[in-house]
């Protein structure tokens, strides 16, 4: 008899345990119910990137003393064009398809013609769009926030 009475208090228990976690689990429930939603509506509200946010690059062409810098620190081998008697720029792009953001270009410009941008939106239909001169590179681009 004693058996069958102590398998109802642990019965009991079990189910008073139950019904406590169900209560704290419904309160968690309802303490995120009254907060503000995270998401925001991106075609008409933009984020405000960090202050250390690594965008597309932008490149200033008069500052640039061809010394290749950029080209020998980047991982993926930046396409440069150069007449190497003048040491005279004729050509720079940069292909934001195989970018991997690193800013080794930027940390290691000695004149400081290359700099991070905080522009984020580069899809396009076409991964051939995403290979950017030196005219491209030079648009500044939109402000995420006005002042």
């Amino acid at each position: 008899m004693f058996p069958m009475i102590t398998g109802f208090m642990n019965y009991g228990q079990q189910t008073i345990r139950a019904a406590r976690y169900i209560g704290q689990s419904f309160m968690i429930t309802l303490s995120h119910a009254n907060r503000l939603p995270v998401t925001i509506q991106y075609p008409y509200e933009k984020l405000i990137t960090a202050e250390r946010f690594r965008g597309r690059i932008h490149f200033e062409f008069d500052k640039c003393i061809a010394c290749e810098v950029c080209v020998r620190v980047c991982p993926i081998n930046l396409p440069v064009e150069t007449d190497i008697r003048k040491k005279q720029l004729l050509n720079y792009s940069i292909d934001f398809g195989i970018c991997i953001f690193c800013g080794n270009c930027v940390e290691y410009c000695p004149t400081n013609c290359l700099s991070m941008t905080e522009e984020y939106e580069l899809s396009t239909y076409d991964r051939q769009e995403l290979n950017y001169n030196q005219i491209a590179l030079g648009r500044l681009p939109m402000p995420v926030i006005d002042d």
